[in-house]
């Protein structure tokens, strides 16, 4: 059997503990930067694309806005050919006050089954009275 060894064997019996533990120090720092600026890549790449989807949606929904706008314009010019322009306003009016109530009562109700975080909430009242921070330890 031969005596030869690897250059991984060959530095570690020749280099001390200090110096081996301060090298994968320096690795390990080097590699937790090297995670955070690809983490801060990665925020900055989706945060544009959910800033770019974000503005499509809000013109998405000013043009619905506005599709809205001209329709109740449209059904008040029409229902004034059958009533009184006046009268017509306050039917189209009408129509959407109700909906915006059944749109708030639906909301709200939804509102009201939130339930927070559950599960984190759980989570925590599981962690032992001596982990957490109590007088002795500020």
């Amino acid at each position: 059997m031969t005596d030869a060894h690897t250059p991984s064997e060959q530095k570690a019996a020749t280099t001390s503990l200090g110096d081996l533990l301060g090298e994968v120090s320096r690795d390990i720092s080097t590699l937790m930067r090297q995670e955070v600026e690809l983490a801060k890549a990665e925020l900055k790449q989706s945060a544009s694309r959910a800033g770019k989807g974000a503005g499509l949606l809000g013109g998405a929904g000013y043009s619905g806005l506005m599709a809205v706008l001209f329709l109740s314009i449209a059904a008040w010019w029409g229902l004034g050919h059958l009533i009184d322009n006046g009268w017509s306003a306050l039917v189209v009016a009408a129509v959407w006050a109700i909906i915006a109530g059944v749109l708030y009562a639906i909301g709200r109700k939804k509102l009201t089954e939130v339930q927070g975080m559950p599960q984190t909430v759980a989570s925590l009242k599981k962690i032992p009275e001596t982990v957490k921070k109590n007088e002795e330890n500020r």
